[in-house]
């Protein structure tokens, strides 16, 4: 079922596995409301992080693990819950803490809606430099269990940013200095022609549909990214991958 909206009301999520337990403790220890441990695992620097942030852990009963995140859902003994609106940060939060005399980038997601294409562009997006990535509060995929593995942590690394109207965020953006940059199949620029000398927000629209066309439309550039002729296109998160990749090229101090 095609979702229609991800909230920002507080509500109970489940994410699971150790090295997505240990990026939240590292990172974000706020986000998490309860941790489920299974009995026999010896991993003392995990105990030791939930005692020093006095976060409630509890054992997780054998055969519990599938009923909360799934039968085929590799847990490793390790399941908390967390608050996914509180992993979110204001967009005018965001926007009042961004020095844009930098010439940072954000990725704005348009209806992606298979929770692992957001969880790999967010770890594409923390990978190469870019400040936050944007998710709009309608007809895209949230937060979840996940999109949290997806992103192999980086959802609680990278500022995560909820926003209304896609198209209103963008002209905000640009009152702000920000080029505007729409990925799609047939747009007018090649990716490596533009020079990324300002503030650059990158819309990557849904599988299947792509970018709206009224987004389109509000975009200062629509990119296109060269490939063989045997190919017809590249999957959401691999294309986003690709042009963050080409603009950290010309933001070296972005993976600093």
């Amino acid at each position: 079922m095609r979702p229609k909206r991800h909230t920002t009301s507080r509500e109970k999520v489940y994410i699971y596995g150790k090295h997505a337990l240990m990026e939240a403790l590292e990172n974000a220890p706020r986000v998490i409301r309860k941790v489920f441990l299974a009995r026999d695992l010896r991993d003392t620097e995990i105990r030791a992080l939930l005692e020093k942030h006095q976060i409630p852990s509890a054992e997780l009963a054998a055969g519990k693990g599938k009923e909360l995140v799934g039968k085929d859902t590799a847990h490793q003994g390790v399941i908390f819950t967390m608050d996914p609106s509180s992993l979110l940060v204001s967009f005018d939060a965001f926007l009042a803490t961004l020095d844009t005399a930098k010439n940072p980038a954000v990725a704005v997601l348009g209806e992606v809606q298979d929770p692992h294409n957001v969880g790999a562009i967010i770890r594409s997006a923390a990978a190469f430099g870019l400040s936050a990535v944007l998710i709009p509060q309608h007809n895209q995929a949230g937060i979840t269990g996940a999109v949290v593995k997806a992103s192999a942590g980086m959802a609680f690394r990278i500022p995560l940013v909820s926003i209304g109207n896609v198209n209103h965020t963008l002209g905000v953006l640009k009152e702000k200095g920000f080029w505007t940059y729409g990925l799609a199949m047939d747009g007018k620029a090649a990716l490596g022609t533009d020079a990324f000398d300002a503030p650059a927000a990158f819309v990557v629209g849904n599988e299947g549909a792509g970018i709206r066309q009224m987004t389109l439309a509000a975009c200062d550039v629509t990119l296109a990214i060269p490939m063989h002729p045997r190919t017809e296109s590249l999957n959401a998160a691999v294309s986003a991958a690709v042009v963050f990749y080409e603009w950290s090229k010309k933001h070296p101090e972005a993976l600093a």
